[in-house]
């Protein structure tokens, strides 16, 4: 598998990720509702607008036959700090996959976006998240509300490339 950054020609491979996950997303996180999915050429078009603005980072892991099994995404960039978000299909869930893609990501994140710190939340109830922010690195940092949940927040120093 290989994380690439987003791109125009994948748009049609994260709707099928999104779609064919969707109810196993929605058993930890918040579903992203009807309008995610009838809005999606508009939502993604805006994605790769923030992308081009450098207030984003978006990216997707594509397996084999160019699916995507997971997506991985920087979000509100701002002074060498952004949030993280990640989410991989239940086929490869329990596999290292979530874990090889966020260490691979925060790599990219500090040697090609020159980020110094991340951060990322999730709630209390979704412990394999919290497992794979621990095992990228990622501390908490406190406790948060995460979509109306207890949760906690964790945070990245990333250091200076070797």
């Amino acid at each position: 598998m290989e994380l690439q950054r987003l791109r125009p020609d994948h748009e049609a491979a994260v709707l099928d990720f999104e779609r064919a996950n969707r109810a196993y997303f929605a058993e930890s996180i918040s579903d992203r509702g009807d309008a995610f999915y009838e809005n999606f050429a508009e939502r993604y078009r805006a994605t790769l607008a923030e992308q081009e603005a450098g207030t984003g980072f978006f990216h997707v892991l594509i397996g084999e036959h160019s699916a995507v099994m997971g997506r991985f995404n920087l979000y509100d960039v701002v002074d060498g700090t952004a949030e993280v978000g990640y989410r991989v299909a239940q086929q490869v869930s329990g596999r290292g996959v979530a874990t090889s893609g966020l260490r691979s990501m925060c790599r990219i994140a500090r040697d090609e976006y020159g980020l110094k710190t991340l951060w990322a939340t999730a709630s209390n109830e979704n412990v394999a998240s919290q497992r794979v922010l621990v095992k990228a690195g990622f501390v908490v940092i406190g406790s948060v509300a995460v979509a109306g949940r207890q949760g906690a927040r964790f945070e990245l120093a990333l250091g200076e490339s070797p």
